[in-house]
């Protein structure tokens, strides 16, 4: 009985559904398919009423599979080029700035444009580095309700409990080793010297953005896409990255 329970178990982390909408306390409705059976075995063995399913067994194989997937996130954001040459997370100029560029651009200066950038980049890439032992926390912080909701919710319900709980500590962790790495790389004095220079040509409007905080979000946001990503694919295939707790929780043994 437990192998059947615990390999449902496997098969509601590897299918992402948004057609459950039954409530838990509806036990005698018709079945919703095997995410629907998981999470009543959940909801009898969280209420002592016959489930075969252990808390422990549900947090500690969600934890470990959210662990190795969102790890190797975050190693990907801080690689070198992890955000320069990934289309989806390249840092640009900031919005309100993008005339800069242009300008700039237009007036024969794409080499100094596009050192700013790469510089932009690779303070986002230095930042990266600091995400994996704060998503870690956030992970093994979770409880049993948290995970149960994490299987029940949305495609990305993981992506966003880990927005929600340490979204705010990758701001503050980020936001000084982006501005070090801004200077080191000379981004702030590229910046500086092309706002100037822009802000020289007649009739323009002035540009004075935040770079350190701009630079700072957009680093947090691209890091948070890779996590979505990763977790889509330890909903579609979790046996990509099993370890022995996964064999022994998920596979039945």
């Amino acid at each position: 009985m437990k192998k059947n329970v615990l390999t449902a178990a496997l098969l509601a982390l590897t299918i992402s559904t948004t057609s459950f909408a039954q409530d838990s306390t509806q036990q005698k409705a018709p079945a919703k398919g095997i995410f629907g059976k998981v999470l009543e075995a959940v909801t009898n063995t969280s209420a002592g009423t016959g489930g075969s399913l252990t808390n422990t067994d549900i947090a500690s194989a969600l934890k470990q599979a959210l662990t190795i997937g969102i790890g190797k996130g975050s190693d990907q954001a801080s690689a070198l080029d992890g955000y320069f040459k990934n289309p989806l997370l390249k840092l640009t100029f900031p919005p309100e700035a993008q005339k800069v560029a242009s300008t700039l651009r237009q007036i024969g200066l794409n080499k100094q444009v596009d050192q700013f950038e790469l510089s932009l980049n690779r303070a986002a890439e230095d930042a990266a580095k600091k995400a994996k032992p704060v998503f870690i926390k956030a992970i093994t912080s979770m409880s049993i309700q948290d995970a149960v909701g994490i299987l029940r919710g949305e495609k990305d319900a993981a992506t966003q409990y880990l927005r929600r709980t340490s979204g705010q500590q990758l701001v503050t962790e980020f936001t000084p080793i982006i501005d070090s790495t801004l200077k080191k790389n000379n981004a702030t004095k590229y910046y500086s010297d092309l706002v100037n220079t822009y802000n020289k040509v007649p009739f323009v409007q002035k540009a004075n953005p935040n770079l350190t905080a701009y630079a700072t979000g957009k680093a947090v946001d691209g890091l948070f896409l890779l996590v979505a990503q990763e977790e889509a694919k330890i909903r579609e295939n979790p046996a990509a990255r099993v370890t022995d707790l996964l064999k022994k929780v998920f596979g039945g043994k």
